[in-house]
């Protein structure tokens, strides 16, 4: 087989997820991941699945199994407009298109607005999806300054009076990898930034079900919609491996999308967005909901106490009202991947925060946990663990800055 020039020059800007190949590491038995962001499996509706699957037999059978509508499964598109509306999200189902899952709205999205070249703004730390995604269409990134409260509108405002961006992409509600939820005022004043320099938005919203405190917030695709491609996913409230994703996007985006979509997979599995259709219409996702957050708010409130009582004080943590993650950052010099490495030898993992930077380099000292995946004693123990370890690589490093002082002395 010849193989000089054989691949596209995109691949030099492809690899393998950071995130997956540290959870290929961490499968061993008895390794405790806080590495993923991976719905719980006690979460999916395993017999509502088995009731709603029997009602797809009676209901369509063998239209549930043959070739569909690239945009989605008309019945599905349908339940997701009550499902939007209830957001405050006013749409016809013509408007909604389904993907298998909301990662394949991402890379149609990259295929059909990035040029090589083209600037593309967003958070800092991002969603590493998101920079896998759109990196093979070689942009050019523009972090956005961050804050407890998410992305800064002022530092939008001059990214955007500076440069000619493509797009923004911005992840509102309890953000992966911070857990932080962009406030309503921040809403407004980005919504109001988009509108003056006419620029589009893709605001990913895969978290947004996953509220444990607090009241819901409207997307910004409520304030500016003509300026938003809104996309969100099934997989955190109904089961991530039927691959359950949609979007909506302004018209002219949106046929695009659909073209790209033909070349890539014709459409989503029908017989799974019967399914969807169905956890929809029938309305188990708001019977099933309330089961989701009684499951991972405890767990997230163990997670949090326990770092609290076991990290050191140098140390500082997101507080999420929901979501599946929590962030953490450490002294400047702190290097996460070399302490994430000694977890790993005591069984214990994380993310280290570095991969969700654009920037190489970026974030060193920061980390991700996830705790949808433990019991509450278990994340106890997991952090206690995390704890001690950092408490070794601080002392470590406060010891080498001491030696290294003594010696310029």
């Amino acid at each position: 087989m010849p193989r000089k020039n054989m691949l596209a020059h995109r691949t030099h800007n492809m690899g393998a997820s950071a995130i997956r190949e540290i959870l290929k590491v961490v499968s061993k038995p008895g390794m405790i991941s806080l590495a993923g962001g991976i719905p719980a499996p006690e979460s999916f509706p395993m017999t509502i699945i088995r009731e709603i699957t029997e009602t797809v037999f009676a209901k369509y059978g063998p239209k549930a199994f043959q070739y569909d509508l690239t945009e989605g499964f008309l019945p599905l598109r349908e339940a997701l407009v009550d499902y939007l509306l209830e957001k405050g999200i006013a749409a016809a189902a013509e408007q909604i298109l389904v993907s298998s899952g909301s990662q394949g709205v991402l890379d149609s999205l990259g295929k059909i607005l990035i040029n090589p070249g083209d600037r593309v703004a967003l958070e800092a730390p991002t969603y590493l999806g998101a920079l896998q995604a759109f990196t093979p269409y070689e942009p050019e990134y523009v972090q956005i300054a961050t804050d407890d409260q998410g992305m800064l509108p002022d530092a939008l405002a001059t990214a955007l009076s500076q440069h000619p961006v493509k797009f923004i992409y911005l992840v509102p509600n309890f953000q992966n990898p911070t857990g932080r939820t962009l406030p309503m005022n921040r809403r407004r004043a980005i919504a109001d930034i988009i509108r003056q320099f006419d620029t589009l938005l893709v605001e990913d919203d895969p978290y947004g079900d996953l509220r444990y405190r607090g009241t819901l917030l409207p997307p910004i695709k409520t304030l500016v919609p003509d300026h938003v491609v809104y996309i969100s996913t099934l997989s955190k409230v109904f089961a991530p491996g039927l691959r359950m994703g949609f979007c909506l996007a302004p018209d002219l985006i949106s046929r695009w999308l659909i073209l790209a979509k033909q070349g890539v997979d014709l459409h989503t599995s029908t017989f799974n967005q019967a399914l969807a259709a169905e956890y929809l219409a029938g309305g188990h996702l708001k019977r099933h909901l309330p089961r989701i957050i009684a499951l991972y708010r405890p767990r997230q409130e163990a997670m949090i106490d326990a770092m609290a009582r076991f990290f050191p004080e140098s140390f500082t943590w997101s507080v999420p009202d929901g979501g599946m993650f929590v962030w953490v950052k450490g002294p400047e010099g702190m290097d996460m991947e070399t302490v994430n490495q000694k977890a790993v030898a005591r069984m214990t993992a994380f993310v280290p925060g570095t991969y969700f930077f654009a920037r190489p380099g970026d974030g060193r000292e920061t980390m991700r946990l996830n705790y949808t995946m433990a019991n509450e004693k278990t994340l106890t123990g997991a952090v206690k663990i995390v704890g001690e370890v950092l408490e070794e690589a601080l002392m470590e490093m406060t010891g080498h800055r001491q030696a290294a002082s003594v010696s310029r002395w």
